[in-house]
Formats: C-alpha cells, sequence, structure tokens
C-alpha cells in the first residue's frame, strides 16, 4: 500500500480519495507511462480507463456518441459537478460547456493521452475546482478506427516518438478536420448529432501536431478563423484569451507557446513570413467562427519527444480550461451577443452589405522574438541556395504572420434562400449543421436575384473523394414563383454566416464546392443557359 500512496501522491490524487482505496499502483497509469512512452493507448485501453474513472468518480459519465463504420464505440466523458445529464440541466446552471477533442489524426497521438491525463486530475486530484463554472466534455479518441491500425513511419516528424502511431485517415478514407462542411464521414455526423447541436459548445478545442515544420515553440496556437462572421468572437480569442493563456503558461511552466503557421525556405532566410491556415469551415475550429463561438486548435511540436509533446498539451488544455472557469460568464455573453447580432444583421441589411466568399490570406501583425531553429546558407552551383538546419535556437524580430483574410470574391448578404422541396440531401446537410428549415405552406413569388452559370470548372485532382467544383457566372435581378413544400431558409438566425457560405454558388468551401449541386446543374442544357437552384430573395 505504501508504493500506491507514493505513486498517487506524484499524481496530485487527493488524500481524501485514497479513503477505501486499494488498488495496485499501475491502476491509473496510462499505456504510454507503463511503456517508456514507446506505445500509445488503444482503443480497448480508452475505454478502460474511462470505465475505471466513472467507477471511481460520482463527477464523471461516460456516453457514446455512436459507432465507426468498423463498430468501434466513440466515447465522450462528461465532466460536472454536480452531474448533469441533459443540455437543458447545462442552461440551467449557468456554466460554460467546454469540448476537447483528440485523435481526429490519430497519428497524432498526444492529445489523446494528455485528455485522459487532465481527466485524472480533475476527478480525483487537485483540479475539481474547474467544475465550479464549467463543464468538461472530452473526447480523447476521435478518430477510433484510424487508431487500431498502427504502424512504423507513418508519422516521419515525429522521429519514432513513439515508434508506432495510427494513420490519419478515418476507415471511410477521410480526413475528419476537412470534413466539416460536406459531413461524408460518420465521425461528423456523430460529433454534430451528439455533441455540437445539443451541447453548444461555447469553447472548441482540437488537439494535433505540427507536420515537420521547424519552428522551436513546443506548441502553437490558433483561434477559429471565419473572415465573415462576428468579429467579436475571434477579437477576443485571438487578442485577449489565448495571449492571455501563453503568459500564463509561461509563467508557471516555462514554456513558451506561439502562434501557429509555417515558413517557407524557399523565401530565404532568416524568415521573414510566417503562415498561418486557412479559414476555411471544412476545417472543425474555424466551423466554430461561423457558429459564433470560439475554438481553439493547439498544435504540439512534432519534432520533440512524446512525453514532451504530451506535456505541451496537457499544460495548454489545462491552462485554457482555467481560463474558461475564470472568465466564463464573459465567454458565454460574447457568444450570445454575436448570435443575436446575426439576427439584427439579417433583419436589418439585408440587400444593403456585401460579404466575401471567397479569400486570399494576407498579415494579421508582427511577430518580434520569433522562435526557431536557425538555418544556414550554402551556396549552390547554379547561383541559388540551399539551407541546412543548424542544432541552436534562435529568434528573429519583424515577422510578419500572415492570418488574415482579405476577400477577392464578394457577394451581397440576402434575407434568406429558397431551395426546391427535391434537394432532400441539400436540405438534410443544412439540418445536420444546426441550421433550421422551413416550408412553403403555399405557392408564393419572391424577389430577389438568380445565379446564372457560364461554366462549370472541375479540379484536375480528387480531394476527400470529391472533384471540387467552381462556378463562374453572374447574379441577375428576378422575380420567381416557388411551390408550396420548397424549403425556405431564414437568415435571421444565429448561424446566418454559416448559411451564407454553404449556399452561396461562388463560395469557396461551400457546397457547391463539395459537388452537392452537380447532377441539377448538369442536366441543364447551355443553350438558355444555366441557372443554379438555390434563389436568393431579399
Amino acid at each position: 500500500m505504501m508504493r500506491t500512496f507514493v505513486f498517487l501522491f506524484c499524481l496530485n490524487i487527493n488524500t481524501e480519495f485514497l479513503i477505501a482505496q486499494d488498488f495496485g499502483v499501475e491502476y491509473l497509469l496510462l499505456r504510454p507511462e507503463k511503456t517508456e512512452f514507446n506505445q500509445t493507448s488503444s482503443h480497448a485501453d480508452v475505454i478502460s480507463f474511462l470505465e475505471r474513472m466513472e467507477s471511481l468518480s460520482k463527477n464523471v459519465k461516460v456516453i457514446s456518441m455512436g459507432g465507426s463504420l468498423e463498430n468501434r464505440n466513440i466515447p465522450l466523458a462528461i465532466l460536472a459537478n454536480p452531474m448533469v445529464s441533459t443540455p437543458e440541466e447545462v442552461l440551467k446552471s449557468g456554466k460554460a460547456v467546454i469540448y476537447i477533442q483528440g485523435n481526429i489524426h490519430a497519428g497524432e497521438v498526444e492529445g489523446k493521452e494528455s485528455i485522459m491525463m487532465l481527466m485524472r486530475e480533475i476527478l480525483l486530484g487537485e483540479k475539481k475546482y474547474l467544475l465550479d463554472n464549467l463543464i468538461i466534455l472530452l473526447a480523447p479518441i476521435y478518430n477510433t478506427d484510424a487508431n487500431e491500425k498502427l504502424a512504423k513511419g507513418l508519422r516521419s516528424s515525429q522521429e519514432d516518438s513513439p515508434p508506432e502511431t495510427g494513420q490519419r485517415e478515418s476507415s471511410q478514407g477521410y480526413d475528419l478536420n476537412r470534413d466539416g462542411i460536406k459531413m461524408d464521414a460518420i465521425e461528423t455526423r456523430a460529433l454534430f448529432q451528439k455533441v455540437i447541436m445539443p451541447w453548444d459548445p461555447q469553447i472548441f478545442v482540437d488537439l494535433h501536431t505540427t507536420n515537420g515544420t521547424w519552428h522551436a515553440y513546443p506548441l502553437t496556437w490558433a483561434p477559429s478563423y471565419h473572415s465573415i462572421g462576428e468579429k467579436s468572437v475571434f477579437d477576443y480569442s485571438y487578442s485577449k484569451m489565448l495571449p492571455q493563456i501563453t503568459d500564463s503558461v509561461f509563467k508557471k511552466h516555462n514554456l513558451r507557446f506561439g502562434k501557429y503557421g509555417d515558413y517557407s525556405l524557399d523565401e530565404g532566410w532568416p524568415p521573414r513570413n510566417f503562415y498561418s491556415y486557412s479559414y476555411m469551415p471544412r476545417y472543425l475550429v474555424n466551423q466554430f467562427g461561423f457558429r459564433n463561438r470560439m475554438a481553439i486548435l493547439s498544435e504540439a511540436f512534432a519534432h520533440n519527444r512524446f512525453y514532451e509533446r504530451i506535456n505541451s498539451t496537457l499544460v495548454f488544455i489545462t491552462e485554457i480550461l482555467e481560463y474558461a472557469n475564470s472568465h466564463h460568464r464573459e465567454i458565454i455573453e460574447i457568444n450570445k451577443k454575436a448570435d443575436e447580432a446575426c439576427v439584427k444583421n439579417a433583419i436589418s441589411n439585408a440587400g444593403k452589405v456585401k460579404k466575401g466568399v471567397k479569400f486570399r490570406m494576407t498579415v494579421l501583425d508582427t511577430i518580434n522574438s520569433f522562435l526557431t531553429y536557425d538555418y544556414f546558407p550554402v551556396l549552390k552551383s547554379d547561383g541559388t541556395y540551399s539551407y541546412k538546419r543548424m542544432g541552436k535556437i534562435v529568434t528573429y524580430d519583424k515577422v510578419q504572420y500572415h492570418a488574415a483574410f482579405e476577400s477577392v470574391i464578394e457577394s451581397t448578404v440576402p434575407r434568406g434562400y429558397i431551395l426546391p422541396a427535391h434537394f432532400e440531401k441539400v436540405a438534410e446537410n443544412l439540418m445536420r449543421h444546426g441550421i433550421k428549415l422551413s416550408k412553403l405552406n403555399e405557392n408564393k413569388t419572391f424577389s430577389g436575384e438568380t445565379f446564372w452559370v457560364d461554366s462549370l470548372v472541375y479540379d484536375k485532382d480528387s480531394f476527400q473523394h470529391h472533384k471540387a467544383l467552381t462556378l463562374e457566372g453572374k447574379f441577375k435581378a428576378e422575380t420567381r414563383s416557388f411551390k408550396k413544400g420548397d424549403y425556405i431558409i431564414d437568415l435571421a438566425q444565429p448561424l446566418s454566416n454559416l448559411i451564407f457560405y454553404m449556399l452561396e454558388p461562388q463560395s469557396e468551401d461551400g457546397l457547391v464546392h463539395w459537388n452537392f449541386f452537380d447532377e441539377a446543374l448538369k442536366k441543364q442544357g447551355k443553350k438558355d443557359g444555366i441557372r443554379y437552384p438555390v434563389f436568393k430573395y431579399f
């Protein structure tokens, strides 16, 4: 019993928990901890751990998002004090819901382990106070099937730490972090049905590992990029919440985290530019910005050892919860006002304003003391340079951070859209996002705009089992009649920015892009022109 006590003391387990407990030292250890961090947890390991937590604490309830293609349970742990059973109880509690997800890419394994360690510290350790103002939803093993397809060399940038990991794509062959709009994957549909729609998380946290960039931050982060959404949500995340969390991490743990991105050696050395990733809502973190909610992308540094990446990720998600626990009312209020602004804008500004549907990345701000491994230039015979990475870490000032998005194509924001009744698959997709649709109860005439298509341009290569479509053409003012039973999508609802981006014909990441209208567009003859079937009314 003495060695059990020593082990639990090291884990900061509350002494009151020790009373009436009698189990072996390894009872609460994870597979990495049992194997000198040479192995990552299997699906069975995760399920077993969650069951143990549920048996030891009244503050956790484990439910299922659903089953994968290979019939593996996708578990979701609900942490609350007192426990809640329904989203309705969350509203009454006044607490903020935080959702943290690991293993969306099953080769990036530290998020999975960090989430379980966090559970251990909250439920059995000294972090239970985080449940004072929060209800925490944890999904440690989102991409369950891919987790079991262990192999060496799947993540070469992680340098065999651990030697074997799962694969990136799901068992259906999808990158689950590119599925936020089309929702082809079983996992995506389960996430929206069982978590996002009913629980409405105020903050979404997605845990990843970089793909090999050689900056020198142990972890980098990004907020939710959205471009056309309510700016207050982005401003709070990027300018207040994440900087304060970053400062706290440095003061408490002496770890220097930074903004997510990559640089190109093709631009020379030292780095002058650091580039974030796309704003598009196919990425789940970005989708939350379109939904008036905060989200955080966490990217552990791939070249650190497995245990170092776990530590950085654990520190980060703990500090996110610390901040959210102290600022829960502020976070809820900002998100609520963004919802209200969406409804107000649709009513007041329909037909009067334009928003972007395609964007280019531009400079957001400047990074000083930019932390990176250094490179040495080597002159080649053709007069150009190659660069050899050195072993020392250096800092550079005045690095331009590219993380803003400037519109290159804009479209008028309508009051709403009319979708003919036979587009049931489109309607189903919209409803899976939580978008409200109704049906016309009588034949009705609307004034607005139709997009007339001049050409359909498909990408040469397939991506995520789709050949992306781009429409070229122009809008024309029209008055059109629609039939009883056709769908009407009023923008006077909180998800208006998402609706606009999904249904606009020239949207870079909308339903046209993902082939939802291909059949209808191809059926029309070019003699009289091709009419995009969704009508926008004012």
